[in-house]
């Protein structure tokens, strides 16, 4: 088998320093469960090459987190370009000025390479909510978002959306019984849910995510306030899709994200992003970047990663539970994040990190869900994988006027009348969720025509969402 001496790691590239001396240890360590050496030292350049993918491993972690401070690191300017970057809009005219000024700010970074603003646009933090934004070896913790990986998934059953005023009651029962919404939702006792998320190595990568694998076993399940909801309704299938014929489906439709781990990685990450530049103009505080080849942004990766994975556990569990309530076993699911970022190549062949916050992926090909209001439809889309939108679309209907504005201007008997005109009963919800807060979904979708098919369209009937505010 042999030893690995530093001689050996030299002739394979490794640099003199503390790293070479960890190198033998880990192959020390190695040998002795029997690999040989050529696989010892494949193993060990792969923690060389791809660092942050082994900050989880308990033997490799300290390994890989000196291979990441050994990183050459680029000198980076925080000054910003004099002019944005051009970029395409879709559905310019829906769209307000102050959107675009957010964009045409994150267009300014000299980190920027590409971006695209999708119809449903509103304003955010930093990037504007339906903002696209690929970067070059860097990550914005605000680019991504608070609510990492905020997600949608759709169910399908194979039976008829007839059942939901047939049972009526039942299906109330599921939702009101087997979801909890809010800021301090939390499952106790024996309704806490199992999954394999909890056990995910990554958890212990760093401090914070362990300080947070509790919060993540309290809130799995749970589903936020604001516009996150959990609702069944009729979904209209158009064409052959995961196996189902076109046709009328009972389906199950859910918004959340992942809680506040969450909400936690992000704090902690954005104002390290905010230290690392100093002297970046206050006008784009907020779009900090992390370097990759950094430790904080590894780590950043790591953890949104996990956020992620979470996320879809998350509803996997609530989609789990109220399907049980009601006797249901599902038989197809489209599902889709947004608030995240994610490493891909331009058709230039350049390598960037694309984040869509509020946007949804839409690769040639690949499906997702672009809900409307809790009054209005959803729709599931398949990609056309358009390269001008950097592979993109909207993640929703996008606001048409504030959560302050709304409830100053909406009044409860007429969001009640639209939604009863709708034949939708809601559980839950604020005034600043009404359907007349968003823009008609039916526009933003004829807005990206070019960005993706319509395969479905989902119609709700029974909403649950997070009681008023302040009720929680």
């Amino acid at each position: 088998m042999g030893i690995i001496t530093g001689k050996i790691l030299k002739l394979n590239n490794w640099p003199d320093g503390k790293i070479i001396g960890l190198a033998k240890e880990i192959a020390a360590e190695l040998a002795e469960t029997g690999l040989e050496r050529e696989d010892i030292l494949a193993r060990l350049d792969s923690v060389r090459l791809n660092p942050g993918q082994f900050l989880a491993e308990p033997l490799l972690a300290e390994l890989a987190r000196e291979c990441i401070r050994l990183l050459p690191k680029e000198e980076q300017s925080d000054t910003l370009r004099e002019l944005p970057l051009a970029y395409p809009i879709w559905g310019r005219e829906a769209i307000d000025d102050g959107s675009l000024a957010q964009m045409d700010n994150a267009m300014r970074l000299p980190v920027s390479v590409a971006g695209a603003l999708m119809p449903d646009a509103h304003i955010g933090y930093g990037l504007p909510i339906g903002g696209v934004l690929a970067t070059d070896n860097a990550v914005i913790p605000y680019a991504v978002g608070v609510d990492i990986a905020c997600r949608m998934r759709l169910s399908i059953y194979e039976v008829s959306p007839h059942l939901l005023g047939q049972k009526k009651g039942l299906f109330e029962g599921s939702l009101l019984e087997q979801t909890a919404f809010g800021m301090g939702a939390q499952w106790k006792g024996r309704d806490r849910a199992d999954h394999e998320v909890l056990d995910d190595p990554a958890w212990n990568a760093t401090r914070l995510l362990q300080s947070l694998q509790d919060n993540a076993a309290r809130q799995l399940g749970t589903s936020g306030t604001g516009n996150h909801f959990v609702e069944w309704g009729a979904f209209r299938l158009y064409e052959p899709l995961l196996g189902l014929k076109p046709g009328e489906y009972l389906a199950l439709l859910s918004h959340s994200g992942s809680r506040s781990v969450g909400f936690k990685i992000a704090d902690r990450y954005s104002k390290l992003a905010m230290e690392k530049h100093p002297d970046l103009d206050q006008s784009a505080r907020h779009l900090a970047w992390l370097s990759l080849d950094s430790e904080e942004g590894q780590e950043y990766w790591l953890s949104m990663e996990l956020a992620g994975r979470f996320a879809s556990a998350n509803h996997a569990i609530i989609h789990q539970r109220v399907a049980e309530a009601v006797g249901l076993r599902e038989a197809a699911a489209v599902e889709n994040h947004h608030n995240f970022a994610w490493q891909e190549t331009l058709p230039d062949g350049r390598a960037v990190i694309v984040h869509r916050k509020g946007a949804t992926p839409a690769g040639k090909g690949v499906l997702g869900v672009i809900p409307g209001s809790m009054g209005d439809p959803g729709y599931v889309v398949r990609g056309k994988g358009a390269s001008q939108a950097l592979e993109s679309a909207s993640h929703g209907a996008g606001r048409l006027m504030s959560r302050k504005a709304a409830l100053n201007s909406i009044a409860k008997p007429a969001r009640d009348s639209y939604l009863k005109e709708r034949g939708v009963t809601l559980l839950g919800g604020g005034l600043d969720e009404s359907p007349q807060a968003y823009k008609p979904i039916e526009q933003v979708i004829a807005a990206q025509a070019d960005l993706v098919e319509v395969m479905g369209k989902f119609s709700p009937r029974i909403v649950r969402m997070a009681d008023e505010a302040g009720e929680f």
